[in-house]
């Protein structure tokens, strides 16, 4: 009797070699991310929608060219990728290894296995992002909801930015849901009042199924679902079916990538990062290329701008239509 592998062995992984071996020029990378974006070559235009497109002999200024709208346009327009000066096959190797990576890749590894700038790098993992920044149809059956708190201690932070308090006073929160076999998801709150969370859970989960969490007050008379809590301060942690160990694994997950690859997460790119832990986790179970295709469709209709990034608010960013 054959005996099953770690992890996800099922899987069918992509090794560095094979990568590089797949996407030799940047030609393959184009081809790639065309397939993807354009199945069977039925390309259009990102502006009109148009399917009247010619291709340019010399692909100046740029590959192709809508006839409707007049228009040149690359695979890029229209994506998160739009205005980028890095080379597609940058591209293929940045997504493959924040694909890879269960922990996070920081902008200081992508700058140099990229062999670009730290500030290319930081700009290029975040627009990467956009891709996991999609949440899906809610939740159905039985779901985990828990919060988690992000930040570091008071007395490692410089003087001038400390609050005076310890504890979760002064620090990031993040909740979560969790369908058992299923998604997470998960984003930045601004308090855990009864308000806040059982909007989160009223978006997130469908009506009717069960949700666990731990005897937190603010959980209590959740509208519309089944609630069934387990007692932490008691030293309960599983009773029944009612726990939330599932969710405690990602919040362990995202704590990890915190203090051993970023260090830091500021409040206005934490969503960000949040949902890059959670789109991770959410397709383990596919074919690291199959992961790669599904991150590269995620940034159609999707473009950030380094203006918009650096100068505006926190914000949990929209695909438009």
């Amino acid at each position: 009797m054959g005996q099953s592998g770690p992890g996800r062995s099922h899987r069918s992984g992509l090794s560095v070699i094979e990568l590089f071996n797949m996407f030799p020029s940047e030609e393959s990378a184009r081809h790639w991310f065309e397939e993807i974006r354009w199945p069977n070559g039925e390309r259009r235009c990102p502006r009109c929608g148009s399917d009247d497109v010619v291709e340019m002999k010399n692909r100046k200024p740029q590959p192709y060219r809508c006839r409707a709208c007049r228009r040149f346009f690359s695979v890029k327009v229209g994506t998160a990728m739009e205005s980028s000066n890095l080379p597609l096959r940058k591209w293929v190797v940045g997504i493959y290894l924040m694909t890879t990576s269960l922990k996070g890749v920081s902008s200081m590894k992508l700058h140099r296995d990229l062999n670009i700038t730290q500030k290319s790098a930081w700009f290029m993992a975040q627009r990467i992002r956009e891709s996991w920044m999609v949440n899906g149809d809610p939740l159905d059956g039985e779901i985990e909801v828990d919060e988690t708190y992000m930040g570091g201690r008071e007395t490692n932070k410089h003087p001038s930015k400390r609050r005076g308090v310890q504890g979760p006073s002064g620090k990031m929160i993040v909740v979560g849901a969790k369908q058992r076999g299923g998604e997470v998801r998960a984003e930045l709150i601004e308090r855990t009042d009864s308000r806040t969370l059982h909007g989160f859970v009223g978006q997130n989960v469908k009506p009717g199924s069960t949700v666990y969490t731990d005897e937190y007050r603010s959980y209590r008379r959740m509208p519309n679902v089944t609630h069934q809590a387990v007692r932490h301060s008691v030293g309960h942690y599983v009773d029944g079916q009612a726990h939330v160990n599932g969710l405690e694994s990602f919040w362990a997950m995202l704590k990890r990538g915190y203090h051993g690859t970023f260090h830091h997460f500021s409040r206005k790119h934490l969503n960000r990062y949040v949902s890059e832990f959670a789109g991770r986790a959410n397709a383990r179970d596919l074919d690291t290329l199959n992961q790669m295709a599904l991150m590269s469709r995620g940034m159609v209709g999707r473009r950030l701008t380094y203006r918009t990034l650096v100068h505006s608010p926190s914000r949990q960013s929209e695909s438009p239509g």
